[in-house]
C-alpha cells in the first residue's frame, strides 16, 4: 500500500467533512458497515423492470409498455440537458453547440426508434389492447411539454391562428389556452375540451404554468441570444440549432404520424386516436407550424416547413 498516497486521501477527505462541519471519523466508521455497490443496486434494475404492468393479456401489449415508458426515460435525459444549457452562467458557445449535441442525439433515437413500434407490433393485438388504453394517450406526455416551453420563445407555441393576439406581455394563463397543442385536445365536432385534456391539465397545468414563467428567459432561444453577436453567427453551433429544431419538429414527429397511421388507418377500428382528438392535423408539422428557432430558416424553408412529407 502507498502510504504517502493513503495520507493524501485521508487528508482531503478531513478537509471535506471539516468544511461542512462533520466528523471525519464517524463517517469513516460508517464505510465498515456500508454494503459493497453493485450494478442492479445502482441501476435500480428490479424496481425497473417492476413498472410494466399490462392491462390485457395481449403479448405486444408490453412492447407498447415498455416503448412508452424508454422514451419518457430519454425525454428526462433532454431535460436534463437542456437544464445545463439553461441555468448557466456566462455560457461558452463549444459547451452550448456540446449539449445541445447531446440533445439531438437523444431526439435522434426517438426517431429511429419509432420502427420499433411500427413493425414491433401485430396490428390485430394493438387493435384489440388499445381499446382499453382509451382515453389515454402519448399526447399526455407532460415532460415532452416541459421539453417545448424551455426550447422556444412561447410565441412560437402558440397555435398559428392566434399569434398576431399574443405577445411576451400576455399573461400565462392566456397564453396556456392558445397553445397549438390545445386544439389536439378537443373534440373536433363539438369545440369541446376532451376527458383527455381535461384529466391532463388537472394533473399538470400548475407545474406547465411555472415552466412557461421559468424559461421565458432561459429558454434555448433565449441563451442563444444572449451569446456574443460574433458566437451567435457560428456556422457550428447554428448547424446544431437547425439539427435539433428540424429533428423535434419534422423528423420525429413524422415519424410518429406514420407510425400512429400503420395502426388507426388499418381499417381494424374507428380510425380515431384513443383520446378522440382530429389526430392528423394535431400531428402534421405542417399544420403545427411548430419551428422553435424561426429566425435560423429562410422564408421558402419557414413557407414549405413540412409541406414536402
Amino acid at each position: 500500500m502507498n502510504t504517502t498516497t493513503t495520507e493524501t486521501l485521508l487528508d482531503k477527505i478531513d478537509q471535506k467533512f471539516q468544511a461542512i462541519n462533520q466528523k471525519t471519523d464517524t463517517h469513516l466508521e460508517g464505510l465498515l458497515w456500508s454494503k459493497p455497490i453493485t450494478y442492479w443496486n445502482y441501476i435500480q434494475t428490479d424496481a425497473l423492470l417492476s413498472l410494466q404492468i399490462q392491462r390485457t393479456t395481449l403479448p405486444d401489449e408490453m412492447v407498447f409498455i415498455m416503448y412508452h415508458q424508454v422514451n419518457e426515460l430519454l425525454f428526462k435525459m433532454i431535460l436534463w440537458e437542456i437544464e445545463q444549457i439553461s441555468q448557466a452562467q456566462n455560457i461558452s458557445t463549444e459547451f452550448f453547440t456540446e449539449r445541445l449535441m447531446r440533445i439531438s442525439r437523444y431526439f435522434d433515437m426517438l426517431t429511429t426508434s419509432f420502427d420499433i413500434m411500427r413493425d414491433g407490433m401485430e396490428v390485430e393485438q394493438y387493435m384489440k389492447f388499445r381499446n382499453t388504453l382509451t382515453p389515454a394517450s402519448g399526447f399526455q406526455s407532460a415532460q415532452y411539454r416541459l421539453i417545448e416551453f424551455a426550447s422556444t420563445d412561447l410565441i412560437n407555441l402558440i397555435d398559428v391562428r392566434f399569434r398576431a393576439t399574443i405577445d411576451r406581455n400576455t399573461p400565462f394563463e392566456h397564453a396556456f389556452e392558445h397553445l397549438y397543442w390545445q386544439a389536439g385536445g378537443k373534440d373536433y365536432e363539438t369545440g369541446k375540451k376532451t376527458f383527455l385534456i381535461e384529466e391532463f391539465e388537472r394533473k399538470y397545468k400548475d407545474l406547465f404554468l411555472r415552466n412557461m414563467q421559468e424559461y421565458n428567459t432561459i429558454n434555448l432561444w433565449q441563451k442563444f441570444k444572449q451569446l456574443p453577436e460574433s458566437d451567435q453567427k457560428n456556422p457550428e453551433l447554428i448547424k446544431a440549432m437547425r439539427h435539433y429544431d428540424y429533428t423535434v419538429n419534422i423528423t420525429w414527429t413524422i415519424g410518429h404520424l406514420n407510425a400512429a397511421k400503420k395502426y388507426i388507418e388499418s381499417g381494424r377500428g374507428n380510425g380515431e386516436a384513443t383520446g378522440g382528438s382530429d389526430w392528423k392535423k394535431y400531428m402534421h408539422p405542417k399544420y403545427q407550424r411548430r419551428i422553435f428557432f424561426p429566425e435560423l430558416w429562410s422564408e421558402s424553408e419557414l413557407a414549405s416547413w413540412g409541406e414536402a412529407l
